[in-house]
């Protein structure tokens, strides 16, 4: 069970797909009262999934930093944030020895540059003691074949988790990542 959250102002950045982790955060975020704000590029998705949990939603691509600092500004809404959670996450298959680098920077671009501008816009925006999540990936610890673009994406986003909860540490930001194995969304049906 969660803690009440009333009065809390949180961002969920990978909320459009029901049944997925962005949107379960936000669900449960939202039945312990917080304010929540989702985003996610499936604009179309984000409305009814809004509607449903009681939040408000901005459209955002997670790899692009002008539009992850608008949704940190459109979530702070004039004031400031207490949650922010990122479970953005585009899986790139393909082996060392084949994929495409254009591939490589594709995941990278979402699965850590995103997350670190997310870190970035989202912590200047915050309340001192505030909570900043980013879903990482099990994959980042132990290989799974063929995901080694995403998995070293992740992991480089696990060590940016280690030098941000340093670096806002001293405002009590507390900045954590989670790394889950495969959960059975439509993202990673075809690992089932």
């Amino acid at each position: 069970m969660m803690n009440d959250l009333t009065g809390k102002n949180a961002v969920v950045l990978g909320a459009s797909a029901r049944g997925g982790t962005g949107f379960a955060v936000a669900r449960a975020l939202a039945q312990a009262g917080a304010r929540v704000t989702i985003a996610a590029r499936s604009a179309d998705k984000l409305a009814a999934l809004a509607d449903e949990i009681g939040a408000r939603w901005i459209a955002c691509d997670a790899g692009d930093a002008a539009q992850i600092a608008a949704l940190a500004e459109y979530a702070a809404d004039g004031g400031k944030l207490d949650i922010a959670v990122n479970a953005a996450a585009l899986p790139v298959i393909g082996g060392i020895a084949d994929i495409d680098f254009a591939q490589v920077e594709q995941a990278m671009q979402v699965n850590y540059y995103g997350m670190l501008h997310f870190v970035r816009e989202c912590a200047g925006r915050m309340n001192d003691n505030g909570s900043i999540v980013l879903i990482s990936s099990y994959s980042a610890v132990q290989p799974i074949h063929p995901h080694f673009a995403y998995a070293c994406a992740k992991a480089a986003t696990d060590c940016l988790v280690r030098y941000a909860a340093l670096e806002y540490g001293p405002r009590g930001i507390r900045v954590n990542s989670i790394l889950p194995g495969p959960i059975k969304s439509d993202l990673a049906k075809d690992l089932f």
